[in-house]
């Protein structure tokens, strides 16, 4: 390659991320100073290169004078921790059972190692994060869950007790307001006090709903290892709106794992969330591209 060739392949290059930057103003304009919460799951972190991208990105917005939340998942790594320390997990009717013991390793790893692994990142990538759990200042206050399955045979409901496993009942963003706006990027453990006190284990979506619809965030991401909601021939679609979404469950086109997000999704859109977006957090720079592009990502629910 000549000197010439390699001079018009730099300035190319350099037409091209000005365009992509000239492209990405009108959405920066947009989501100016907006809430955006995004929720990390533990299979999306993927390896450390994915995990130190995912928070270069985070610092990028908040660069943008966008206000981004993370909540974090870590299930992949608690059933790591559990097998390492030799504890056996219990199951009832195929749903995982939490109890004291399990609850305490939970709290460790996931407002210890993964929260401060993910914070170290973002700080290593010229942000400022702090990292927090639902407990903190009581953000987040849970109340115990229980789950109703149908035995095969007789198709009569039981009551499964899911030990320390809970959903939240309030969220108090007052520790949040004193974070947001101030070049701090919040990183949450969703781990939660109950009324009574003691410590529950929410589910992470759950609790990224509850904290996107306290908030009124403009944008609730969810982070997760599919391309987002699929129609029946297996293609994404792009855009629902909440009617379309209750009749795509009711129709059985969203089935599966897939409910319980999309149920999020509706849920935080009713507690005031303009719009919430399932994306294939595996996708490298997936919330730059929903977010600065034209193009997007994933599906986003909209009321």
């Amino acid at each position: 390659m000549t000197k010439k060739e390699t001079e018009a392949d730099i300035a190319e290059q350099a037409l091209l991320t000005a365009r992509v930057l000239s492209e990405a103003l009108p959405h920066m304009q947009r989501y100016d100073d907006e809430i955006v919460v995004v929720k990390y799951g533990g299979h999306a972190m993927g390896d450390e290169t994915t995990a130190r991208n995912f928070a270069k990105d985070i610092v990028l917005l908040e660069q943008t004078a966008i206000n981004p939340v993370v909540v974090h998942g870590g299930g992949p790594q608690i059933a790591a921790m559990l097998a390492k320390l030799g504890i056996q997990s219990e199951f009832k009717d195929g749903l995982r059972v939490t109890d004291a013991a399990t609850v305490e390793i939970v709290e460790m790893v996931l407002a210890g190692s993964i929260n401060k692994q993910i914070v170290g990142y973002i700080n290593e990538a010229g942000g400022r994060a702090v990292g927090l759990s639902g407990k903190d200042g009581n953000m987040v206050l849970a109340r115990k869950v229980t789950r109703r399955v149908a035995d095969p045979g007789s198709n009569i409901e039981k009551v499964v007790d899911l030990g320390f496993v809970g959903e939240p009942v309030k969220v108090d963003i007052t520790v949040l307001e004193q974070i947001l706006g101030r070049e701090l990027i919040p990183v949450l453990a969703p781990v939660a006090a109950g009324e009574q006190g003691g410590t529950f284990n929410v589910n992470a979506d759950t609790f990224a709903g509850a904290v996107a619809g306290a908030l009124k965030a403009k944008r609730l991401l969810l982070l997760t290892d599919v391309p987002g909601v699929l129609d029946k021939s297996k293609k994404l679609i792009k855009e629902l709106s909440l009617k379309d979404a209750r009749k795509l469950i009711a129709d059985g086109t969203i089935s599966g794992g897939m409910i319980p997000k999309v149920e999020t999704c509706i849920d935080a859109l009713d507690k005031g969330v303009e719009g919430v977006v399932i994306l294939d957090g595996k996708v490298q720079h997936a919330v730059l591209l929903e977010l600065l592009t034209d193009l997007g990502a994933g599906t986003l629910i909209h009321r």
